[in-house]
This record gives structure tokens, sequence and C-alpha cells, in this order.
């Protein structure tokens, strides 16, 4: 199992509530091992198998929650 970290630039965060939406969704998704959300930088780190999960289903849910993923 091999790890791959990707950091996304996240457009629209800007509470507690937006870290811990993006926190729980990603974080549920099959293959996601960590979710880090920094509001400051609007940068969401992601530690993810990819052979378990794609990093488009990742932007993808950051999405479905009514955030842009640059």
């Amino acid at each position: 199992m091999s790890m791959e970290i990707k950091v996304l630039t996240v457009e629209g965060m800007s509470c507690g509530h937006c870290e811990n939406s993006i926190k729980n969704y990603v974080g549920a998704l099959n293959g996601v091992h960590e979710v880090n959300v920094d509001l400051t930088s609007k940068k969401v780190s992601v530690e993810y198998d990819p052979e378990r999960v794609t990093l488009d289903i990742i932007k993808a849910t950051i999405e479905d929650q009514g955030y842009d993923v640059r």
C-alpha cells in the first residue's frame, strides 16, 4: 500500500464548519487516510491510497460541499 499526499487549494472555506465538512466528507472516502485543512492558506492536504480512491473523486467530494478546488 503506497500512500500519496496531495495539497489542494480550496476557495470558499471560512470557518470551523467548512473545515469539519471537508474533513468529514473527504475522510469518509474509502482509501483516504488523513485530511488536514488550513483555512488561512486555503489549503487542504489529503493523504490517500491511489489504488483505492482517485484525486478526481476527492476533488469532486470537496466541490459537492460547495467549495471550489483550484
